[in-house]
């Protein structure tokens, strides 16, 4: 039994992510104990274990669709970009440091593909299948010598590989052809088949299609699955599109009391976990909205300023598009704002980092009484409290350290009028705490909006998950998918000429044949951002 499945891509997001989330449900739902897997990740969105491990949002999300805890084994290294050329590399739930590319291909990526594999082999004695996703494409060619999330990392595992394709880009047959061909006699021989994502329309008029390219490949499409609305959950890289005007999506519903409540979310860089709204858009008669002008603010009734990898740099991007003025003048009118982590750091006095930008002083925004010293120690953390009379849970991912100087207890941060800053993640997923924040965002913004009572964000995403499991029951062909996971990939498949072009010479001071973490975790051949020594 090869008890898994390596779900790849054409391209970075094909889709990847809500696949492996949907293989997760479906099996779980027919009775099998399985686990997600993604050896390397890149994503600003990340979330903190039971045990204090950051992972990937994505990954914790597969748990979820899994009915399993979210473990570090699941998501053992994830990189955080901190710039054009920089990274934080955070090994088994733990940051190791800032990086270059430079360093993470000097040799030391040989040690992180016995911890990958490691990871792998623990879920596996313990799962009865093991969903692993793959990252970007398994077909870049400057990348493969060093990959240990594709093909790298199938081949270790002898795990048969879905390739998916996002037909909705067009080029799809192309992409799957080129993929396949492109890849070496040994790599092509666990890629069983394909999976079309994103369709619309009548599938009888893709059908010759797919017969076709059985004919091209020797390979099938295990399925066509139909474009679904409203499954934006969890996104790894950052949303897909220029931020301003971006409306999160979110199921349809009117308001439950006679006016809507407008959010807007400044798109400040290296923003992090922008999934925390993703509460606040499930509520109906909530709009959010991504914003980077400060025009954009005028008729919002809540401004959030959320997480950042990059506070000092976030702070001087508010300053440079006028936004920063727009917060102090709405916090002057008693108007609503909410700074999430980074976004709470910028709004206080003043930042001390000599951390993350290496700035020094920075003086703040000035809207809280609140003063941010950066230590190189990153606090993950699952706190549980109250606010607003209702409790709270959230979680907290942070460098920068808080010394609340006044205003109103708020979490772990403060209140000041309409002005709320916390450090903690997530927390707007409780429900009754989140009725009640929207409630003082209604007064204060002078709307008559009333939050739905029986709103549960929770059986929102759970309802999603299980659309996911749908979409796999419904219109993949689930006996040839369990046949894979049960067996591995189909023997004789066929090459598909010409194959991987020979692989460069190492980089001095590599081992040979040394598989390299930075493999094609962006899925853009980007490998100047990643790295393993410390950035200057």
């Amino acid at each position: 039994m090869s008890g898994g499945l390596l779900v790849a891509g054409t391209t970075s997001d094909a889709g990847k992510s809500v696949v492996t989330a949907g293989i997760c449900r479906w099996l779980v739902r027919r009775g099998v104990k399985v686990a997600p897997f993604k050896a390397q990740n890149m994503s600003l969105n990340s979330f903190v274990t039971r045990e204090g491990a950051e992972i990937g949002r994505a990954q914790a999300m597969q748990a979820q669709a899994a009915r399993v805890e979210p473990s570090a084994l699941m998501n053992p290294v994830l990189l955080k970009p901190g710039g054009d050329r920089s990274s934080q590399v955070v090994l088994m739930g733990k940051p190791v440091g800032e990086m270059s590319a430079r360093g993470y291909h000097g040799g030391r990526q040989e040690a992180l593909l016995g911890t990958v594999t490691d990871c792998l082999e623990q879920l596996r004695s313990t799962y009865d299948a093991v969903i692993c996703e793959g990252a970007g494409s398994p077909a870049e060619i400057n990348l493969r010598r060093t990959d240990i999330v594709n093909m790298g990392i199938a081949r270790a595992a002898r795990f048969p590989v879905l390739v998916v394709g996002d037909i909705d880009r067009g080029g799809v047959f192309a992409s799957f052809f080129g993929t396949t061909a492109l890849l070496s006699p040994e790599d092509q021989s666990l890629v069983a088949g394909y999976l079309v994502n994103k369709f619309r329309g009548d599938v009888s008029l893709l059908e010759p299609g797919l017969d076709m390219l059985v004919g091209l490949t020797g390979r099938p499409a295990y399925g066509v699955l139909p474009y679904a609305h409203g499954l934006g959950i969890d996104e790894e890289d950052g949303l897909r599109v220029s931020m301003r005007g971006t409306v999160r999506e979110s199921v349809v519903a009117p308001p439950h009391g006679e006016d809507v409540l407008r959010v807007a979310v400044c798109a400040v860089p290296l923003m992090s976990n922008f999934t925390d709204v993703d509460a606040l858009a499930a509520e109906p008669g909530v709009v959010v909205r991504f914003v980077d002008r400060a025009e954009e603010l005028v008729d919002a009734d809540l401004v959030i300023v959320p997480g950042t990898r990059g506070t000092v740099k976030a702070l001087a991007w508010l300053r440079e598009r006028g936004l920063a003025d727009a917060l102090v003048r709405r916090a002057a009118e008693g108007r609503p704002v909410l700074g999430i982590c980074g976004g709470f750091q910028v709004l206080g006095e003043r930042i001390e980092d000599d951390v993350e930008s290496r700035a020094g002083l920075v003086e703040g925004l000035g809207l809280l009484p609140v003063r941010v010293r950066f230590g190189r120690e990153k606090v993950l953390e699952r706190p549980v409290g109250t606010a607003l009379g209702e409790a709270v849970e959230g979680y907290e991912i942070h460098h920068g350290v808080a010394d609340v100087r006044g205003g109103e207890p708020f979490l772990d941060g403060c209140r000041v009028g309409a002005v709320w800053g916390t450090h903690w993640h997530g927390s707007l997923e409780s429900d009754a705490f989140r009725r009640a924040f929207l409630g003082e965002v209604a007064r204060a913004a002078g709307r008559r909006f009333t939050a739905a009572p029986d709103t549960s964000f929770g059986a929102l995403r759970e309802e999603q998950l299980d659309r996911l499991g749908d979409l796999i029951e419904e219109h993949a062909d689930t006996d040839a998918l369990w046949r894979l996971i049960e067996k591995g990939a189909p023997e004789g498949l066929p090459f598909l000429p010409p194959g991987a072009p020979p692989l460069p010479a190492p980089a001095p001071g590599a081992p040979a044949g040394a598989p390299d973490p930075a493999g094609p975790a962006g899925g853009s051949g980007r490998t100047d951002v990643i790295a393993t020594e410390e950035a200057p």
